[in-house]
């Protein structure tokens, strides 16, 4: 079955109420939990599926079209590893997040590749047809062991009533002030050196 309408059946679930003789109110529904929950799912879902896609930039761009609300209006994007560009401000530059091409820096995230991804909530924020959501993801490498990053999702409705990103900041964890001084003590000065006058020769 194709990873994209699967992981959109998954959300549609828990979206959208059951229809009968009349049809179905799916825009602008009071945000539940679980509506956050099924996102997540199908966003970690996504990365891996980027990293086994035989067109990696197809997936891509089929998962960042469906599950990034760039069509909608603007995206809050700070992934973890940008530096030069920091901040994905189109759909262009998301996709090259991913999977390399636009950006010179981007080296392609999903491609590590990553066989799960576990979202840990600290809180989850309701409000109306929008929801904030706050806590540490863990990739899986193949080798079995997990990168933790934190993050923060701002979802909102699209027409169909699917919940989309609007907000995504990731970084890694503050590594402590023992790591930092080690980083500090690595930025060492060169004393000034200060050029002499051809004029003052020395006598």
């Amino acid at each position: 079955m194709n990873p994209l309408r699967t992981t959109l059946a998954l959300i549609g679930l828990v979206t959208t109420s059951a229809c009968t003789t009349s049809p179905c109110r799916t825009y602008h529904h009071k945000v539940t939990e679980n509506d956050v929950l099924a996102a997540q799912y199908a966003w970690k879902e996504a990365i891996v599926a980027i990293g086994k896609a035989k067109d990696h930039k197809k997936a891509a761009r089929e998962y960042v079209e469906t599950l990034y609300a760039y069509d909608l209006g603007p995206v809050l994007f700070k992934p973890t590893k940008a530096s030069t560009n920091q901040f994905r401000d189109t759909k262009e530059e998301a996709i090259s997040y991913f999977v390399g091409g636009k950006e010179k820096e981007d080296r392609g995230f999903a491609l590590a590749p990553y066989v799960n991804v576990r979202f840990e909530n600290n809180k989850i924020a309701l409000q109306g047809d929008t929801a904030l959501a706050m806590g540490n993801y863990y990739f899986m490498q193949p080798n079995g062991q997990e990168i933790k990053v934190e993050y923060t999702f701002g979802y909102i409705e699209d027409k169909d009533g699917r919940l989309k990103i609007n907000l995504h900041h990731s970084s890694l964890p503050y590594a402590g002030e023992e790591q930092e001084m080690k980083t500090q003590n690595r930025i060492t000065c060169k004393p000034y050196a200060r050029k002499a006058n051809p004029d003052q020769r020395v006598r």
